[in-house]
């Protein structure tokens, strides 16, 4: 399947937005696709197909699988990668023009990295949140919901680009309503559990 241009904007949106839930899966099923032929990958992304970076994104993939279900660990998985994910979706968004000009390169990288941030502090400070809770179903059923987003959105972006944008956009607008409630949330949290000292009058 060749890739027409609102299925390139759509991908490179995807590429930005999913790297910023699950960075390795990411590059693992876009490098798939295009190595099992079901989409012809831009020039810039088809160093994903490779047999050594597939090979390498499935460890990855596997090892975050772990990690994301892990209270705690889950957490400090996400505060590592945050200097991960948002130039990595940067990049993988500005790859899908790695071909058309400099000027799509950059549109993209900024709208790529941006989306990246979004998705990845929306998930992280939702993560930190869930984690308060004693209980582990909670983090595991959140966890899990994010493993199904990722291909989920791949698959919109390159099969209904069109469709892809409105849950796009749904998908922000969430994000960025629970980074402000959560953020507000665990400030408090913090509050609560070191409050500051009163200097003596």
């Amino acid at each position: 399947m060749n890739l027409d241009l609102p299925q390139l904007l759509a991908l490179a949106a995807a590429l930005g937005w999913a790297s910023g839930l699950r960075l390795y899966a990411v590059i693992l099923l876009t490098g798939a696709a295009g190595a099992l032929g079901w989409v012809d990958l831009p020039q810039g992304l088809q160093l994903l197909q490779h047999p050594l970076v597939l090979g390498a994104a499935g460890l990855m993939t596997l090892t975050e699988f772990v990690a994301d279900k892990i209270p705690g660990l889950d957490s400090l998985w996400d505060a590592l990668h945050t200097f991960i994910r948002i130039p990595a979706g940067a990049a993988l968004a500005a790859a899908v023009f790695g071909g058309d000009g400099a000027a799509w390169q950059l549109v993209a990288a900024l709208a790529g990295g941006t989306l990246a941030a979004t998705a990845h502090a929306a998930k992280a400070s939702t993560r930190a949140a869930v984690n308060t809770s004693p209980e582990p179903f909670s983090n595991i059923g959140l966890s899990l919901a994010g493993d199904a987003a990722v291909p989920g959105l791949l698959w919109l972006a390159w099969t209904h680009p069109l469709w892809f944008w409105p849950v796009l956009a749904l998908a922000v607008l969430v994000a960025m309503a629970l980074i402000v409630v959560l953020f507000k949330f665990l400030r408090g949290l913090v509050r609560r559990l070191f409050p500051s000292q009163q200097a003596p009058a």
